[in-house]
């Protein structure tokens, strides 16, 4: 007999099924258990009564919460019945795996034990259902993600995640000691991306993992993400990477809402963000500006943001623009990596998009001319023969281009009001977490 998946159960009603599932909860009254069993689709009420059921009664009292069983009986729409009004009467029940009487984390009241000890037991913490519904979502975003690409005529690549040399800062890799030379763990595919717009491909997209070796305890930084990048070719400005990314982020938002927005504003107690308005633009310097005469508020850096300022920027453009959205424009180039292009002003056309008071995309042109790349290479004191691999790309034809990078938990993270992105991540890794 085929195993049922909780979720389709009424189309079987009156028919003899077979579900699989773990334990949550057993209710023995006098004359009657109800038990309700849950899989990854949902839950269902089992229904033994105690008369002439001596065998069943007997495995059930044994049973402890959260093992697993099979159960076969007769499945009914019973309207008293909470759970959708399913009910099965079961006429066997197989105990697959007993759970241990005492469990180590409070499963259905998060709050009750501490997040550390809930990250130790992940495996049981991941059994509630917002964290079920969490990971549903994710799947969902992350295929629409890929689904616009493939309809726009994007080629998906594979980075490696091992490199000689590192995209970002030097001081923030992992090192590795294998090749009898230095080598890191990859902190982004962009040398690669880049080396696909050399190699003629066009437009490339990849979802994987980056490392990051920082020593950062914030509730927005991890030292494993995972990553959705884009790159694209023969871009005129940096705006044409911002209308993409729009473009993007809404069609998978609105996938995301299309199939799970009801339960998201149910489980999560968020609102949906409005995908009607186009997201505001602003550069930098007009930020600061903003932050200074709305709000009183000025940053220590010059060059870049503040977590506040962040923040306050998101609150203006919500209330001006009705948008959870907002670009910010030509940042310094002292607060930017040396492939960024920079225009007339010596300011980078770059961008960062800011999501509910958090950055979640830092996006740019790209400088594709190879004798001006190297001009800034120097500029940030890097010798350029430690990126020889990374120029060679650019001595044989390059095109203009850009692109952007996005965390994918950051911004699940945001989307559904979760205050850390510990509780956003499968398996979290940090400067203190290495288990499970």
């Amino acid at each position: 007999m085929q195993t049922i998946k909780i979720k389709d159960l009424e189309q079987f009603y009156d028919q003899e099924v077979l579900i699989q599932g773990f334990v949550e909860n057993i209710r023995n009254l006098q004359y009657v258990i109800f038990m309700i069993v849950k899989d990854e689709t949902g839950k269902v009420q089992v229904t033994i009564e105690k008369e002439n059921n001596d065998e069943l009664v007997k495995i059930v009292e044994d049973l402890t919460l959260e093992s697993t069983i099979k159960v076969i009986g007769k499945c009914l729409n019973s309207p008293s019945v909470k759970l959708g009004g399913k009910e099965i009467i079961p006429k066997e029940i197989e105990v697959t795996s007993k759970s241990l009487e005492e469990l180590p984390i409070n499963i259905k009241d998060k709050d009750k034990t501490l997040r550390e000890t809930r990250l130790d037991y992940r495996f049981l913490d991941l059994r509630r259902e917002d964290n079920n519904l969490l990971f549903k979502i994710e799947t969902t975003f992350e295929h629409a993600l890929r689904e616009y690409c493939i309809n726009n005529g994007f080629m998906e690549i594979h980075s490696p995640k091992i490199s000689a040399s590192a995209a970002e800062s030097g001081a923030e890799t992992f090192k590795l000691d294998y090749f009898g030379e230095q080598a890191c763990l990859s902190q982004s595919p962009q040398f690669y991306k880049q080396m696909a717009m050399a190699s003629g491909f066009g437009k490339v997209f990849e979802i994987g993992p980056a490392f990051r070796a920082e020593n950062s305890h914030t509730s927005y930084h991890a030292t494993e993400i995972n990553m959705a990048d884009i790159e694209i070719s023969f871009i005129d400005s940096f705006a044409d990477v911002m209308d993409m990314e729009e473009a993007w982020l809404k069609y998978a938002f609105s996938k995301v809402y299309e199939k799970y927005g009801d339960q998201i504003q149910k489980e999560f107690k968020t609102e949906l963000s409005n995908l009607d308005v186009a997201f505001p633009r602003i550069t930098f310097k007009e930020a600061k500006k903003i932050l200074k005469e709305e709000y009183h508020f000025e940053g220590e850096r010059t060059d870049d943001f503040e977590r506040k300022e962040e923040m306050l920027l998101c609150k203006y453009a919500k209330k001006k623009y009705n948008s959870d959205f907002i670009f910010v424009t030509k940042y310094p180039f002292a607060a930017r990596p040396f492939y960024h292009n920079l225009d007339e002003e010596g300011l980078t056309n770059s961008y960062d998009l800011l999501y509910r008071g958090v950055e979640i995309t830092t996006g740019a042109q790209r400088e594709h001319r190879v004798d001006i790349l190297v001009n800034q290479i120097k500029e940030k004191g890097i010798d350029p023969e430690s990126l020889e691999f990374y120029i060679e790309f650019f001595k044989y034809g390059c095109p203009p281009h850009g692109g952007f990078a996005i965390g994918i938990a950051r911004v699940l993270m945001q989307m559904l009001n979760i205050d850390n992105i510990r509780e956003a991540t499968f398996i979290y890794r940090g400067p203190t977490r290495l288990k499970p």
